[in-house]
């Protein structure tokens, strides 16, 4: 994404319960491993065993703008409610290899940190999760051994209590290391537990095949993965399901490639269709909502498809994810005012 231009309740329960314990970053991936915690399903430190995620069994996630690139400054409080996951954009990466930061930019207009946090807690009060994305088109997050993996999930678990947020996001698109990114995220799950909310955005390249490093890291952390948004933009032709190449921006492009990873072994889900809110949100790619909403129906019901029909229908398709709620606001919430209620409508 351009930063310059689990488990579910059902349909429609949009109130979330929180932890009421977070990790803090004292305690890394090495100290995990150590304790035989990787992998556990109960937070650390806790007696209790952690109440289940409740983002809807049908989601719209969108991206949010710690910055300004021109588009429509906003406080998290004026994110449009017809989304469920708010992706905070971006964590930044520091000068040891894997750890992240995270700092609110002033021109976003917060008084405080404090009052960014009471945004935070207000929107996870409405059932909305907020989680903390990694990456970027600019940032370069490198987790490729023990230590960066130990630094990556440290930080990203003192972030996490510091902040407030339900989990982290994945958008990586400078190279990816599926062994330590899937140790480091393990770590972070045993942190947190079972209400961790843990999204990801590959580029389309990224998920042509189970080989690349990207699908590797989804299948290695199927377990507690929420969704996949593969980001159905700024991409060439790509081959779908069928082995026939398909050309971006159309129905077809989203059906047909987000069949490769439902038949790649992640669950319906965990698959979203990712997509721009307008078409200056993303160099190319765009669609108009309708066109999402038929691909949603195409994928989850057999209607509304292109020359591209799957050989069976996803009904637990995940939903649709959109860079960004900035754009969306700059265009007057259109896009989630389109797409939003046919997710939350899905079978």
């Amino acid at each position: 994404m351009d930063s310059n231009t689990s488990q579910v309740t059902t349909p429609g329960h949009r109130r979330r319960s929180r932890l009421p314990l977070r990790l803090g970053a004292a305690v890394g991936a090495g100290a995990l491993l150590a304790a035989g915690l990787v992998g556990a399903a109960s937070a650390v430190g806790s007696d209790e065993s952690p109440a289940p995620a409740a983002v809807p069994a049908h989601t719209l996630t969108g991206y949010w703008h710690n910055f300004d690139n021109g588009s429509t400054l906003l406080k998290l409080g004026e994110v449009s409610p017809e989304y469920d996951i708010i992706a905070v954009s971006f964590a930044a990466s520091t000068a040891t290899a894997g750890q992240l930061d995270f700092e609110l930019d002033p021109v976003l207009g917060y008084g405080s940190e404090q009052e960014f946090k009471d945004d935070i807690a207000a929107k996870q009060a409405e059932g909305v999760a907020v989680v903390l994305s990694v990456g970027g088109a600019e940032d370069h997050v490198t987790v490729n051994d023990d230590a960066s993996a130990s630094a990556f999930s440290e930080s990203a678990l003192g972030l996490i209590e510091e902040y407030g947020f339900d989990g982290i996001d994945i958008d990586l698109e400078h190279g990816i290391d599926a062994q330590y990114m899937s140790q480091a995220m393990e770590a972070v799950h045993a942190g947190v537990g079972d209400d961790l909310v843990y999204t990801m955005a590959p580029q389309t390249l990224d998920m042509q095949s189970t080989d690349t490093e990207y699908f590797q890291l989804a299948l290695n952390t199927k377990d507690f993965l929420t969704a996949v948004h593969t980001q159905f933009y700024n991409s060439g032709s790509m081959l779908g399901c069928d082995g026939q190449v398909y050309s971006a921006g159309t129905v077809d492009f989203l059906t047909a490639l987000a069949c490769v990873q439902l038949e790649g072994g992640l669950d319906a889900s965990q698959v979203g269709l990712g997509v721009p809110a307008t078409p200056d949100a993303a160099g190319s790619g765009y669609v108009e909502p309708g066109v999402v909403n038929d691909a949603l129906d195409c994928l989850t019901q057999g209607t509304n498809c292109g020359s591209f029909t799957p050989e069976q229908t996803y009904p637990e398709l995940r939903g649709a994810m959109t860079w960004s709620v900035n754009w969306d606001a700059n265009a007057g919430n259109s896009w989630s005012d389109t797409v939003g209620p046919h997710v939350h409508a899905l079978p």
